[in-house]
């Protein structure tokens, strides 16, 4: 852990404080979304619908706003949208502890997810510009911070939601709150390496953009292969737990097995990140790397694949090392297959956009990845209920193993046809060579 802080030393104070932000993000966010949906179906007692509304909201608005987010972060800069972001999230968490009515926990569910297209495109190109030549190891320490928000928060927010839900939504908000205080004074105003060359040129309109970013086809083919890896790792989440719970039962056991599952995701990325980002950046090219995150995501099911076939146990310990013992290893496989891939990842975006306009083409690779996402859990979805109703266990682990395979395959595709290197870039009149 000193040799973590220690590179994170090593940036300029804006890269560090942007980690710093992204943790403090996360701690706020996932002290209060985990429960959301308990405190609106419990004491506000509005219907499982309704529930599923709000929280559909927020996720729509957030994913289908991100190519405008990271647009309007290239056109007025990195600062301000952050700040925007985080304003709008205050307002929007300190609303769902203070209303009641359907339409304005609407609202706020929706302001929330606008926030997050608004900093996140715009927290991403600001750390690529800052951190350079060194953007991969830089995205490598900021997976730990963003990983050690997610661990940190929904403790947090246990403890606070014990209390009162209200409370917990007041110090999240206030907690973006004094976070906004903090990019207002300390974070430098920056815009992209490319902000002073179209500053020259003719202004360029917003659709004429996003039409040069849909012809860059090598762009949005890496985008489209890269969904898998967001499908597998969202499993965490969803598959996973779905399955604990199934094997060892709604009880302490299976709440703590669930718990152990986002612990073993967590820590191992906490403590082990940057030696992983390290060895691979050692002996392989961002290509490979990404070609071998997506394979060990996929071998990650493997181990829920062969405890299919193994046979039920009725009770005791057994059954407890059969429901916790493989998705936990799962789980770590899929921390593992991240964090080879996640640095490369956010690197190659940035090296496939030129350089130019690099929040536009973060926003439109999250609103790509957002929508395969949604298709993809729905997908999984129907896959484990159709496993329960015809007996058939090892349906969405042969279809998830399945998934990552192929998208392992697709990269290694791209790789060896050079379509993951940067595109040349057209010389400017009068520019001049050293």
């Amino acid at each position: 852990m000193r040799g973590t802080l220690a590179q994170v030393r090593s940036y300029e104070r804006s890269v560090q404080l942007l980690m710093v932000n992204q943790f403090t993000i996360n701690l706020g966010f996932y002290m209060l979304m985990p429960y959301l949906a308990t405190h609106l179906a419990g004491p506000l007692g509005l219907a499982g619908w309704t529930v599923g509304l709000i929280l559909g909201v927020r996720n729509f608005s957030q994913q289908g706003m991100f190519l405008i987010g990271g647009t309007l972060a290239d056109r007025l800069g990195y600062k301000p949208m952050i700040i925007a972001g985080l304003l709008l999230r205050v307002a929007g968490f300190a609303t769902l502890g203070l209303v009641e009515s359907v339409p304005a926990l609407i609202a706020a569910s929706a302001a929330t997810g606008l926030a997050g297209a608004l900093f996140n495109p715009a927290t991403r190109a600001y750390l690529a510009v800052d951190a350079g030549e060194r953007r991969v190891e830089a995205f490598a320490l900021f997976n730990v911070f963003y990983q050690a928000g997610i661990l940190l928060g929904p403790l947090a927010g246990m403890l606070l939601t014990g209390v009162d839900f209200k409370v917990t939504c007041l110090v999240a908000a206030g907690i973006f709150a004094l976070l906004s205080v903090v990019q207002v004074r300390a974070l430098p105003a920056r815009r992209g390496d490319d902000a002073e060359q179209r500053a020259a040129q003719p202004r360029t309109g917003v659709f004429a953009q996003w039409r040069g970013i849909l012809r860059n086809r090598p762009f949005l083919l890496f985008s489209v292969a890269m969904i898998g890896s967001y499908v597998l790792t969202f499993q965490v989440y969803m598959a996973l737990p779905l399955e604990v719970r199934r094997l060892g039962g709604e009880g302490a056991f299976g709440t703590a097995a669930v718990a152990a599952l986002f612990a073993v995701s967590g820590l191992s990325t906490i403590l082990f990140q940057t030696r992983v980002t390290a060895w691979c950046k050692a002996r392989m090219e961002p290509g490979r790397a990404l070609c071998w995150g997506l394979l060990v995501m996929g071998v990650a099911f493997v181990p829920l694949l062969v405890a299919t076939a193994a046979p039920a146990v009725q009770g005791g310990p057994g059954r407890w090392l059969l429901a916790g013992g493989p998705p936990a290893l799962s789980a770590l496989l899929l921390a593992v297959g991240t964090m080879i891939a996640y640095p490369f990842e956010m690197d190659t975006i940035v090296r496939l956009s030129g350089d130019r306009l690099v929040a536009t083409h973060y926003g439109l690779y999250n609103t790509v990845c957002g929508v395969g996402i949604a298709l993809g859990n729905l997908l999984t979805g129907a896959a484990l209920d159709a496993a329960r109703s015809a007996g058939m266990s090892a349906l969405p682990w042969l279809a998830l193993c399945a998934l990552g395979l192929g998208c392992a395959a697709a990269l290694y595709g791209l790789e060896r046809t050079g379509r993951l290197a940067p595109p040349v870039r057209e010389a400017r009149p009068g520019a001049l060579t050293a």
